[in-house]
This record gives structure tokens, C-alpha cells and sequence, in this order.
């Protein structure tokens, strides 16, 4: 399988400051692949989304070492303007990205500077539009709509340009449940159908989990855990330590296997978890009737 995003012994240290943001980050994603980034405040995750789209070192001042490759391709070896044809960033804060005075256009915005001719870019609005619900607000300028249309329209106008990689840092904080869920409806809908790769930064893991391939826990620059879902939330300890709690329906059955109650992987989500302690109150009936 090909690699999509190869980070080298990467070190970065922001400019007036003594401290590394990232300090000898080893990570490799391959294409297709869908990673969970999580740790506490601080701990260097929107960096590291910098660092995929060449924000860092392209927009901030600092000291690099080591390397990060998009694609088999050093970041800084990609011509202007032309690494974000392969990546896709949305930013915690959508107003960060709004360029232009309605939806419509901030959606096409993108779409024109990578040369599309107009029916390309008319299939590709129509697309997209339908994807997120946002054709009853094509024509409001984006700064007056909700918070949560805000980050639908944001991911919206990344997905139209269909980047190989999308990293999300925080991309439904200010999404409703229901919004959230739909989102990342959305994001496995699109990993199936384009095979992308997909880095996904988010506090509230019930929707990440069930997602991801695998989980990488960051604390203070560094990568303190990085292992397959199924087994990541077994170390329940070292996630306590850094202030991570895991899904209620997970750490459920994390305990019980913790107890000896339980050795199968762990579920993705509260159905997964139901059928488990189901079918172990049924062993266990079973049990007693004999």
C-alpha cells in the first residue's frame, strides 16, 4: 500500500520560543488509511496539521529538522501554491479559510484556482452541495450564517477540490450532535468512494473511533502511543495519564476485559458494546442454569 504521509525524526520549534512544538515524530499513513490524532491542549496536534499542509514551515517562522513527505515528496520540494492540490486542511476556526462574499463562491473558489473548466466545476458544486445539506444557503455570505454552517461550509469548499489527503483539525466543534454525526457520515462516505486519506484532530471521540484505523495520542510534542483502534484503548492507564478518557461504551468493555471477563477486541461504538455485554450476560445465565 502507498504511502500517503511519511514524518522523518521531525522536530519544529516556533520561532522566539525554547521549546519544541513537535519534537522526533516517526509516523507513517498510507493511502486510504484514517488516523485519529488526540492529546491535551497544547500537546502539538495543530502542528502537526501544519506541518501535513505546508503551512509549517510555508506561513510560520521556526527551526526544522528532519522531514515530512506528501505522497513520496518532501513538502518544501512541492512548487508554490501546488502541495494544496494533494492536501486538504480544514481549520478549527472556519472563518480562517472564507474568501469571497456568499457560499456559492467560497464553495467554486478553490475549484477555479486549480484551472477547472465550468462544467467540471458546476458536477463538482452540485456534489458537494448535496453531500452537506448547504444548497439552502448558497447565496448568504458566510460570515452571517450559524457557527455550525460556518464548519460545513468550510469542509464543504475543501471536499469539492477532492484532495488525496484531508486532514480536519476540530472540524465539528461547533456542530449539534446530529450535525456531527452526519459529518462524519460524510468522511467515510468519501473515504469509500475516493479512497482518501484521512488524519482526523478531535476532542469528542464517539465518531472518531469508529472510524479510524488507528489512534495516535500526542503529549507534549511527542507520540506517546500510536496502535490499531481495536487494541489502542486497552492502555487505559497510560491514557489516564495523560487526561484522555476513553468512549463510555468502550472503557465499558475495556474494564471487562481488564477483569478477565472479556478477551475479544474492543468495540467501536454503543452497539458494538451492547452485543458484547449481551452475549456475555447470556454465557453467563447459561452458566447458572447448569
Amino acid at each position: 500500500m502507498a504511502v500517503a504521509i511519511q514524518f522523518t525524526d521531525f522536530t519544529w520549534t516556533y520561532a522566539h520560543t525554547s521549546r519544541a512544538a513537535l519534537r522526533a515524530i516517526n509516523l507513517t499513513v498510507h493511502q486510504g488509511e484514517c488516523i485519529g490524532v488526540i492529546g491535551p491542549n497544547g500537546s502539538g496536534k495543530t502542528t502537526l496539521a501544519y506541518s501535513i499542509d505546508g503551512l509549517i514551515p510555508g506561513q510560520y517562522h521556526g527551526i526544522k529538522h528532519g522531514q515530512v513527505d506528501i505522497n513520496g515528496r518532501e513538502v518544501e520540494d512541492y512548487a508554490k501554491g501546488t502541495l494544496q492540490r494533494e492536501v486538504g486542511l480544514v481549520f478549527s476556526d472556519p472563518e480562517a479559510q472564507f474568501t469571497a462574499m456568499t457560499v456559492e463562491d467560497e464553495l467554486v473558489f478553490g475549484l477555479e484556482n486549480l484551472g477547472l473548466q465550468i462544467p467540471e466545476i458546476r458536477e463538482r458544486l452540485e456534489w458537494v452541495t448535496e453531500l452537506t445539506g448547504l444548497a439552502p444557503l448558497l447565496e448568504k455570505p458566510p460570515y452571517e450564517i450559524s457557527g455550525g454552517q460556518k464548519q460545513r461550509v468550510a469542509l464543504a469548499a475543501v471536499l469539492a477540490m477532492r484532495p488525496k489527503v484531508l486532514v480536519l483539525d476540530e472540524p465539528t466543534s461547533m456542530l449539534d450532535p446530529v450535525s456531527r454525526k452526519r459529518v462524519f457520515q460524510v468522511l467515510d462516505e468519501l473515504r469509500k468512494q475516493e479512497n482518501t486519506t484521512l488524519v482526523l484532530i478531535e476532542h469528542g471521540l464517539e465518531h472518531v473511533v469508529p472510524l479510524a484505523d488507528r489512534m495516535v495520542l500526542l503529549s507534549g510534542g511527542s507520540i506517546v502511543l500510536d496502535a490499531p483502534t481495536p487494541t489502542f484503548f486497552e492502555h487505559l492507564d497510560l491514557l489516564g495519564q495523560h487526561g484522555i478518557a476513553s468512549p463510555g461504551a468502550v472503557e465499558v468493555v475495556s474494564r471487562l476485559k481488564a477483569d478477565g471477563r472479556y478477551d475479544g477486541e474492543l468495540p467501536r461504538d454503543v452497539d458494538g458494546a451492547e452485543a458484547i455485554v449481551r452475549e456475555l450476560l447470556a454465557a453467563t445465565g447459561s452458566k447458572e442454569a447448569r
